[in-house]
């Protein structure tokens, strides 16, 4: 999650939830402001399970969920389509995978680190259970993830008919595990942060827990590859609204990004 993947996607469709009873309300704080006029809309990307209202404009989230998403159904397509004997197609698989992983890790910790913990403290029980959930679903993917790593690092090495076979069940598995979190994150985790926390704090805990530790190097790789992909329509809107640096960083960085996507995935057809 960074300053500048804030806005390369926006507005969709959108649902207005309705008001919980207090018995139902799993928070015990209510947004700064209750100006339903006031709230962003919130964009619907493809294979997103929910796009919970409030003041807290989630894009970043979803179009990080969008690219998750994406690659893990990409990665299990090559991996049962490339030939195993294509050795620079396997290097450049493994090279993707370590992106993605560092990715989805550097996501996952500011998320553990930060915005679990500040919602918890702002919740009732029942929302106290979901994000605890959160932490034990991350825990259940990183185990995958690694094992996945080692798959695709295996294959860049030498063919290997049974470690194209393990690493097939490793990745179904974890596009099983993530795609179940991220349901249950943008379903109830989401609907927590929107019910306890304003646009500005939402904005400083992004700055504490997710931009900060991104490096100037690490920011230019995760841009092309948030809006890779990404509905172009929806692209180009939030493109517009979002500032010069989006725009200059896709344009510096998009040709290199699909060129490489292309070898690595070239078998997906």
């Amino acid at each position: 999650m960074t300053a500048v993947t804030a806005h390369l996607i926006h507005p969709g469709h959108s649902t207005v939830p309705t008001t919980p009873t207090p018995e139902e309300n799993p928070v015990s704080h209510t947004p700064t402001s209750t100006d339903r006029a006031t709230w962003p809309q919130q964009i619907r990307l493809p294979g997103q399970a929910a796009a919970p209202e409030g003041p807290i404009d989630l894009t970043t989230m979803f179009v990080m969920h969008h690219a998750f998403r994406r690659d893990l159904a990409a990665f299990a397509t090559a991996a049962a389509t490339t030939p195993v004997e294509d050795r620079r197609t396997w290097v450049a698989l493994a090279e993707r995978w370590a992106l993605f992983a560092a990715i989805l890790h550097h996501h996952h910790h500011g998320e553990d680190a930060g915005l679990w913990p500040l919602l918890a403290e702002r919740s009732e029980a029942a929302g106290r259970e979901v994000l605890a959930a959160m932490e034990a679903e991350h825990a259940e993917i990183d185990p995958l993830l690694e094992a996945s790593a080692a798959g695709f690092e295996r294959l860049a090495r030498t063919a290997d008919e049974d470690v194209r076979a393990a690493l097939a069940v490793r990745l179904a598995a974890a596009r099983e595990s993530l795609g179940r979190h991220l349901e249950h994150e943008e379903t109830e985790a989401l609907a927590i942060a929107q019910a306890v926390m304003t646009e500005e704090e939402w904005v400083h805990m992004e700055m504490e827990h997710f931009r900060r530790s991104m490096s100037p190097r690490m920011l230019l790789k995760v841009v092309p590859w948030a809006a890779y992909g990404a509905p172009r329509e929806q692209r180009e809107e939030v493109l517009s609204r979002s500032g010069i640096a989006n725009r200059v960083i896709v344009a510096l960085t998009r040709r290199g990004f699909e060129a490489r996507e292309r070898v690595a995935f070239r078998y997906l057809g």
